[in-house]
């Protein structure tokens, strides 16, 4: 009964760590579409929890903003009411992040306590330990590279931060998908190798997808499906794409962006045409998630980058890889 017991606690606390994940990532979506991420300049391990409670201390905060180039080139003569709607993001995130690590590790030591999880998981578990810790570290070199030179934080930097969390949202989902057995290795099959395959596109994709936000590249040919008249923008050759442009060229990040979702449809309705496998009763959700993705990705980019669309498109792509990790755990 004790074991029972347990196991339903279990799987509460990963369902709850997961809707916290996913909150906490779409959160981090609109701090960035905001330009939110920098209104908070310090790195507040300990400190920071409460917010600032009287005239003084927002003057202070906002005092540390105006000395950041972002303030003085993007933002100049902000009011201090506007700074408070970009600083509430930043800090909400913070706070949030905070909660979603101590949500982890205390039931995780609860666990460990009650030998609920098996001892050669234990490397598993603390790994995710690991990583949310890394996590913090890894939003405060972001932030960092926001503060003295540049205008906004590196897309590299942007790119890892939001990778970071989705491998602990994927690790935490694994774990769930196992809580009865608490198998947690991956058995690769030959039939499991095309999903792989597009778990692999889909997270370059994500990445695309955070140099795309983290250059404001969509704000450049806001048409489809030409780039302003042409398949190619004039900006791209053959050759440009093995050059560092593909890494910093706006028009580059945007079109493999663009290519990498063609790509990925492309995989996925051969197999579902073809039942490859018999794969197709696995893969009516990533289906639907798929046509809705590149739906919001198309609407995102016509409308101007509507905020709301464009938050949902990141959040939708989570759901996506998630529905391939689940294919991936029912195939045998």
């Amino acid at each position: 009964m004790a074991n029972l017991q347990l196991n339903k606690y279990f799987k509460i606390w990963h369902l709850v760590l997961l809707t916290t994940l996913i909150l906490l990532v779409s959160i981090g979506g609109f701090t960035r579409l905001t330009n939110s991420g920098l209104s908070i300049t310090n790195w507040e391990v300990f400190t920071g929890i409460l917010p600032p409670l009287n005239k003084e201390s927002w003057i202070q905060y906002f005092a540390l903003y105006k000395s950041i180039p972002q303030y003085q080139e993007i933002n100049l003569g902000m009011s201090l009411s506007e700074f408070k709607y970009i600083f509430w993001w930043e800090y909400i995130h913070r706070l949030l992040a905070r909660f979603v690590s101590l949500l982890y590790i205390l039931p995780l030591f609860y666990f460990i306590h009650n030998k609920f999880i098996y001892r050669h998981n234990y490397p598993y578990y603390f790994l995710i330990f690991f990583l949310f810790m890394f996590q913090g570290f890894l939003g405060w070199y972001m932030v960092k590279s926001g503060l003295s030179i540049n205008v906004d934080v590196s897309h590299f930097r942007l790119a890892a931060h939001l990778v970071g969390a989705i491998i602990i949202i994927t690790l935490v989902y694994w774990s769930y998908l196992n809580h009865v057995r608490q198998n947690l290795k991956i058995n690769y099959t030959h039939k499991k190798k095309i999903i792989f395959l597009l778990v692999f596109l889909i997270l370059l994709q994500i990445i695309y997808g955070a140099f795309t936000s983290g250059l404001d590249a969509g704000q450049i040919y806001q048409t489809w499906p030409l780039m302003n008249s042409h398949f190619l923008p004039e900006e791209v050759s053959f050759m440009s794409f093995f050059s560092t442009e593909a890494f910093y060229d706006r028009a580059h990040i945007q079109l493999i962006h663009r290519l990498n979702a063609y790509l990925i449809f492309l995989i996925f309705v051969a197999i579902y045409i073809s039942n490859y496998k018999n794969l197709t009763t696995y893969l009516n959700l990533p289906f639907f998630l798929l046509i809705f993705q590149i739906i919001l990705g198309i609407g995102t980019l016509i409308t101007g980058l509507n905020i709301y669309m464009a938050a949902l498109h990141q959040l939708t792509s989570i759901f996506l890889l998630m529905s391939f990790i689940f294919v991936i755990y029912r195939l045998k």
